[in-house]
């Protein structure tokens, strides 16, 4: 054999065993405590919080969000409503004026007509004489 293999056995030997006690420190768990520590419990506790806290602004956004929707809509249809009854109240407004408008206007027709039948030389009073 020459030196230099004499040499490596050793190093070789050193390394196999090296690693082995490597492999078998890794597979090896480290023993949990059976309780929590205090930093633990307050880690936990600020988890729990946290969460809580994340929880309760979720709901709160929505619960608004929510009461934003509810509101848009409830003025849209209000306002729907209030230009429809204005509508319908702008009508009857107008029909009645309308009608109110015709019934005078036949008045003072057949007023035109009374007067025209006293007065000679009108059709009204040429058509009052002929029965």
């Amino acid at each position: 054999m020459n030196t230099t293999s004499i040499r490596l056995i050793p190093a070789a030997l050193a390394l196999a065993l090296a690693s082995m006690a490597l492999s078998a420190a890794a597979q090896t768990q480290p023993v949990q405590p059976a309780e929590p520590t205090t930093v633990q419990k307050a880690e936990n506790a600020g988890e729990k919080a946290w969460d809580a806290t994340k929880s309760g602004t979720k709901k709160a956004v929505n619960a608004t969000e929510s009461g934003a929707k509810k509101a848009w809509h409830a003025t849209k249809r209000g306002t729907k409503k209030a230009v429809h009854a204005t509508g319908n109240a702008a009508g009857k407004a107008g029909t009645a004026v309308s009608n109110t408008a015709s019934t005078a206007a036949e008045k003072t027709r057949q007023t035109g007509d009374k007067i025209g039948e006293k007065i000679p030389g009108t059709p009204q009073n040429e058509a009052a004489k002929k029965p």
